[in-house]
């Protein structure tokens, strides 16, 4: 058995595993993170098999075994600003093979949870995930407001064609989506810089590290591809090092292409309706007009559709059956952030399915409605549910390849 490492908390002999004195302890900070779905990791005597099995973990990313230690110590600012934090992709080999079932991978999970919580000042992000009842109330509460508060200035419904902007005005939807978009920058904008401030001071990477000189910017530009390019959207170690267990899986059941297709399909989706309004705006064509399939835009949306359906129905699926250790551990804020993405995803197509029938039906205004209502509350949500992850990750995913490519120059 390996016992308490230094590096554990940054000390020099495992007798002295203690938090220094100037690091301010929370000595509620195991229980509280248990609140948000983790297990109690207090059984665990840090023996360090999840960090030697882990697929992930090196010499700069000592998880889950630091995290648990911070967690124990009550280390609440070490925690949040570890980058390590984000690494993980919950793949459930640590928990699997862990002596004393201290579930390291749900605790990772949770701690994710709290720390999205802690990075928001609004708390809806610590509701919605601690409290299931008030969070179904508040998502409904929402669903309910904007769909009032769009069809309050509903117009006719045409039935010679299905004019969806004739019955839901266009300019009250851009207005709407312009708002919430604003809100959203600015609550992500405030949960970004907390994050970055917290992982920066514990990196001891500072402005000049990356962006003071051409050197800097190099680095800076390798890391940020690194961590975008090639780990947020391809996913290289989640499918190359994460996925060998799932290697008797097909190719489209394994977790690291659902996922992938779930978060394409969100970005695609998201990017096909920027790009639909700035044809609008330049007079190419109309918002909503129907347009060939094989139409650019068009195109884009349908297959990003498809993609975020198929994946997000596949996740909907592993859950309800308990396919996998994450599936077995869902929490009420997964439950609602599927939930919304696939009502997004599958009334859409039904938009786009009554757009192409000879007979416009007239429950596609009503599916409209339904889709513009669920839509904008997904992206008002987005820095308060697990979606948030597409926010820190890459960031986190970032600082962990600026501290790969500062110490290869170093050697």
């Amino acid at each position: 058995m390996t016992p308490l490492i230094a590096d554990e908390v940054h000390v020099e002999s495992p007798e002295a595993a203690v938090a220094p004195p100037s690091v301010r302890l929370d000595p509620d900070l195991l229980s509280d993170i248990k609140r948000f779905g983790a297990a109690d990791v207090s059984a665990c005597f840090s023996c360090g098999n999840c960090t030697a099995i882990c697929p992930l973990s090196d010499g700069d990313g000592t998880f889950p075994r630091r995290m648990i230690r911070y967690a124990q110590l009550g280390m609440k600012d070490a925690l949040i600003s570890s980058k390590e934090l984000w690494s993980c992709y919950h793949c459930g080999t640590c928990s699997d093979s862990c002596p004393t079932q201290a579930d390291p991978a749900g605790f990772m999970a949770a701690a994710r949870r709290y720390a999205i919580a802690s990075y928001d000042r609004t708390r809806l992000a610590r509701t919605l995930s601690t409290r299931a009842v008030l969070g179904t109330i508040i998502a409904l509460a929402l669903a309910a407001f904007f769909a009032l508060f769009m069809y309050a200035s509903h117009g006719v419904e045409r039935a010679s064609r299905l004019a969806l902007f004739d019955f839901i005005p266009e300019r009250l939807i851009h207005l709407t989506g312009v708002v919430v978009m604003s809100l959203v920058a600015l609550a992500a904008l405030v949960g970004v810089a907390s994050m970055v401030a917290g992982i920066a001071r514990r990196e001891g990477v500072r402005f000049r590290d990356v962006l003071g000189g051409p050197g800097a910017w190099g680095r800076s530009l390798r890391a940020l591809w690194l961590a975008l390019g090639i780990e947020a959207l391809g996913q290289r170690r989640y499918r190359n090092d994460c996925g060998e267990a799932a290697e008797a899986e097909p190719l489209y059941r394994r977790r690291w292409l659902i996922h992938a297709l779930t978060l394409w399909g969100f970005l695609g989706l998201f990017l096909a309706t920027i790009l639909d309004y700035g044809l609008a705006l330049i007079g190419v064509k109309a918002t909503g007009t129907p347009v060939p399939i094989w139409y650019p835009v068009r195109l884009l949306g349908t297959v990003a559709g498809a993609a975020m359906v198929y994946g997000a129905t596949l996740l909907i699926w592993n859950r309800l059956r308990r396919a996998n250790v994450t599936a077995s551990q869902s929490q009420f804020s997964d439950w609602l952030l599927l939930a919304l993405v696939w009502v997004t995803g599958v009334t859409g197509f039904a938009i786009e399915v009554a757009l192409y029938l000879p007979h416009p039906p007239t429950w596609g205004y009503w599916v409209f409605l339904v889709h513009v209502a669920v839509a904008i509350e997904l992206v008002l949500l987005l820095p308060f549910t697990k979606l948030a992850h597409a926010i820190y990750r890459p960031v986190a995913l970032f600082f962990h390849a600026l501290a790969g490519t500062r110490t290869a120059e170093s050697n």
